[in-house]
């Protein structure tokens, strides 16, 4: 071959014939969705310190949607609608989904308002308390259902409940089954979708690409953040802060998640990052590193 430079036609044929040329075309269509959102569980404590500069801070950055602690609506929710982000999701209160109240009375018939006066359209149980978790398999079957009665309320209102993962939800149970599935095969699918986590299912030693596969069509929302490389597998929530790291810079291939979850209509997107000295920073090095995949 004559000393030159290759055209990019070229390059590509050459890739096609090494059998690279599938590998290339499918990292092409893994891209970031348009509206990228933030869990705003990452600036925890800069809400509680300056809700308005911090809600600045990630409209700035270029995201378009959040997911609110229900705690915080009140003040969260118009202050974001200012910066042009969407509050279109809402992390409810567990006892809400649990038991329909609070111990103030507060219930889930008034979270619903709340969520439709900002204009979300989904509410999500967030957490399963360690001392509330089955033990077995009819446990986490009984559990399951107890979710249907949440979600035919919030069904009615034309709002979505979803469940969000942890670790230990994919834990082996005495029969051999994932708790996870035994859990989601007894709630209603109609009712009750997934906020997918694939931090979590990555720390539990799953492939979130096989889990996104498994549950295509019922996973509505899904949490993009990454896993330090080396940390070792768990199915409990506690694992080291340093665990948590920048979406691009950890062990998740999340060119191959985005894939998968487009091929699977999950519908929204929103950065989370647990731990960081400088959560602000981090979900810009997050945004950046997604964007440079579209």
């Amino acid at each position: 071959m004559a000393d030159r430079e290759l055209s990019l036609r070229e390059i590509l044929q050459l890739a096609a014939a090494s059998g690279l040329g599938a590998l290339m075309a499918g990292r092409a269509d893994a891209k970031a969705p348009d509206a990228l959102g933030v869990q705003l569980y990452t600036v925890r404590n800069q809400i509680d310190k300056d809700a308005a500069a911090t809600l600045k801070g990630i409209a700035d950055i270029g995201y378009k949607e959040v997911e609110v602690i229900r705690a915080t609506l009140d003040k969260v929710g118009p202050l974001a609608k200012q910066d042009g982000l969407a509050p279109v999701s809402i992390h409810a209160d567990i006892p809400l989904i649990m038991t329909g109240t609070l111990p103030n009375g507060y219930d889930l018939a008034a979270c619903i308002r709340d969520a439709q006066a900002v204009g979300a359209k989904f509410l999500v149980m967030p957490y399963v308390m360690p001392n509330d978790r089955p033990k077995d398999a009819a446990g986490f079957e009984a559990f399951g259902k107890t979710f249907n009665k949440a979600g035919e309320q919030i069904k009615k209102a034309g709002l979505q409940l979803c469940y969000h993962n942890h670790a230990f939800e994919f834990a082996t149970l005495p029969d051999g089954r994932r708790a996870l599935d035994v859990m989601l095969a007894a709630a209603d699918p109609a009712l009750v979708k997934l906020e997918l986590d694939v931090f979590w299912v990555s720390v539990a030693g799953a492939d979130p690409v096989a889990l996104i596969n498994q549950y295509a069509g019922r996973i509505a929302l899904m949490h993009l953040k990454d896993k330090m490389k080396g940390a070792p597998q768990s199915f409990s929530e506690g694992v080291p802060a340093q665990t948590f790291v920048e979406v691009g810079t950890g062990a998740l291939d999340f060119p191959a998640i985005l894939k998968a979850a487009a091929a699977a209509k999950v519908e929204h997107y929103f950065v989370e990052q647990d731990q960081s000295p400088d959560p602000l920073a981090s979900l810009k090095k997050s945004y950046d590193y997604l964007r440079s995949l579209s």
